[in-house]
């Protein structure tokens, strides 16, 4: 969905690096796939068609982390209720 983005962190040798990919039109999405050593980050299209692609060792890689785009409230969302701390 439009405005989904997946930050990652790499060690670049003594500092860090940031990337994120962006989903940037509407019925893109981001997908996250990794093995044999390599994480990979793909926008996609609806069809199934790359359009970004980033890839990374994942030996490199300190943090990966997805951020959803935020979706209005639904009229049967249920109420949130906090956590109440004991004493």
């Amino acid at each position: 969905m439009k405005g989904d983005r997946v930050e990652i962190v790499i060690d670049a040798g003594g500092s860090t690096r940031t990337y994120e990919i962006e989903a940037t039109r509407a019925g893109r999405r981001v997908d996250v796939t990794h093995g044999r050593g390599v994480v990979e980050v793909t926008e996609t299209t609806r069809g199934g068609t790359p359009v970004r692609t980033a890839r990374f060792m994942s030996a490199r890689v300190l943090a990966l982390v997805e951020h959803p785009a935020p979706r209005p409230a639904q009229e049967d969302d249920a109420a949130v209720t906090r956590l109440r701390r004991t004493a």
